[in-house]
């Protein structure tokens, strides 16, 4: 870190800006963002802190750009160390002051390629839960008027459709008007998630990293871009072993450890990130059913297979979710491949 700390506390409008030099406070004023980028490319080198938020990683991209350590804090710790009320001045103050804490952990930024894919992966996201909302929303109201349909044959778009045209079940003009509409917008969410389908296959097929990464086990697409994201950070500061990202997403025990007596629990169901763990635990299993409906190729498959063994299918998806992850922070850290050891003939 440099002689000269600032603390960022980031705002729509206004940016507040703590410098810290010489064990006192120097300023602590507020700016526009015009006014702070213009600080920023006319100002020496000197250490940036900024609170994480939506905005974070485009401030640290462009301090890092103007030549200055910028590195990103939790938002979580600066309200414990935040003295008197919270103002934009006491979080700027406080913001500084974590960095004085020992051992203190900041989080890795985002590259605006990482944005960009986190981006498409989150508008699909969106599509997907909107599409099953109006699904089952659709599927209920017609089931209060004595309506049943299945999405079973010929999915539920046909559905809607044979409902629509039959003139016997008592729908008026109007309520078929609704029901039509909320088709269509149901047809058009079916047709946004292929479309975003689409662009995450072509940006992994066009990233070196994310088609490394789909080598590995239970790792399609999507759970590529979510390990380049998670784990591919610009610089790999944040983990120092595959292990500590693993915990960090929720795939290890839980500890409850005092006295110096060690004890490990179940797999904790509250992480940062639940959706994550979520797609690494699914691709996981399903490459745990494939592993054990055929004869073990792999070291790997011989693993899992007796694992399922002696724990279950359910225990060995999260622990090979774990592993996937360990594995993965080596290829991004080290620049390997992943290549399945194979059984000797």
């Amino acid at each position: 870190m440099y002689p000269t700390r600032v603390g960022v506390d980031l705002a729509k409008k206004v940016i507040q800006v703590c410098i810290y030099k010489n064990k006192k406070v120097q300023s602590n004023i507020e700016m526009t963002p015009e006014a702070f980028l213009s600080w920023l490319i006319n100002n020496k080198p000197v250490t940036i802190i900024f609170e994480a938020c939506s905005s974070s990683n485009y401030w640290k991209q462009k301090a890092t750009e103007a030549g200055h350590d910028a590195r990103l804090i939790s938002a979580k710790l600066v309200s414990v160390v935040r003295q008197n009320q919270k103002t934009d001045k006491n979080d700027a103050l406080a913001i500084v002051q974590t960095t004085f804490m020992p051992d203190v952990t900041f989080i890795g930024g985002k590259t605006v390629e990482q944005q960009q894919l986190q981006s498409i992966k989150r508008l699909r996201e969106l599509a997907v839960k909107q599409q099953d909302a109006s699904q089952k929303q659709l599927i209920a109201l017609l089931f209060e008027l004595n309506i049943k349909i299945s999405s079973r044959k010929g999915g539920i778009i046909s559905a809607i459709e044979g409902v629509l045209e039959d003139a016997t079940n008592g729908l008026s003009a109007e309520c078929r008007r609704a029901i039509f509409l909320a088709k269509e917008h149901l047809r058009g969410l079916f047709e946004s998630a292929r479309h975003y389908d689409d662009c995450i296959n072509k940006s992994v097929a066009a990233h070196p990293e994310c088609k490394k990464l789909m080598k590995l086990e239970g790792v399609g697409p999507m759970n590529a871009i979510n390990l380049y994201i998670a784990l591919g950070c610009a610089e790999i500061g944040t983990f120092n072993k595959g292990k500590d990202a693993s915990a960090c997403i929720g795939l290890t025990p839980i500890q409850h450890s005092s006295g110096g007596v060690v004890k490990l629990g179940s797999i904790g169901k509250l992480c940062k990130n639940s959706r994550l763990r979520s797609q690494l635990v699914c691709g996981a299993t399903a490459a745990v059913q494939h592993a054990v409906k055929r004869k073990a190729i792999t070291k790997k498959d011989v693993w899992i297979q007796g694992l399922v063994e002696r724990r279950g299918k359910k225990c060995a998806a999260v622990a090979l979710a774990n592993k996937t992850v360990r594995t993965a922070f080596a290829m991004l850290t080290q620049g390997t491949e992943y290549k399945a050891e194979l059984l000797a003939a």
